[in-house]
């Protein structure tokens, strides 16, 4: 992986992000690279939330890949602080190269670092390959998820 970083996203990133995220059938649907003000005004708001971590993984001064961790307080299994990944992109040149377990190894880490005795995620069904990837990585398929658009 070379001189592999992985650092908070800042607004100079946004860009990038957006594109990794516009970049798949289901993103390309939801995601609007043409106008940033609304990602912009998001950042600003992850940024302030000392529970969230948007970070990216930069090679060379290269956005390669991105995800967003949420570290959750919760009251069920005793209290256990819990932590979900979202958002897990790779730039479609980096995919197949490890990048993306380190992007995960690094959400895990950052987890048991800041207490989480669970690291949870939800995948779109139609992701095949991802889920895949996470079962190699050690997730379970344990639960449906559901959402509401509002």
């Amino acid at each position: 992986m070379g001189d592999l970083e992985i650092r908070p996203a800042t607004a100079d990133d946004i860009p990038a992000i957006v594109g990794m995220l516009a970049d798949d059938p289901l993103g390309a649907r939801r995601e609007s690279p043409d106008d940033l003000t609304p990602y912009l005004a998001a950042l600003e708001r992850i940024s302030g939330d000392p529970h969230q971590h948007l970070v990216v993984a930069v090679r060379e001064g290269r956005v390669i890949g991105t995800l967003q961790l949420t570290v959750i307080p919760g009251l069920s299994r005793r209290g256990a602080t819990r932590s979900l990944i979202e958002a897990v992109r790779i730039h479609a040149e980096e995919r197949g190269t490890g990048l993306g377990s380190r992007l995960i190894e690094w959400a895990a880490a950052e987890s048991r670092r800041q207490g989480c005795q669970l690291v949870q995620l939800t995948s779109d069904r139609s992701r095949t390959d991802a889920h895949r990837f996470y079962e190699r990585l050690g997730f379970i398929p344990s639960h449906t998820g559901f959402k509401l658009s509002l």
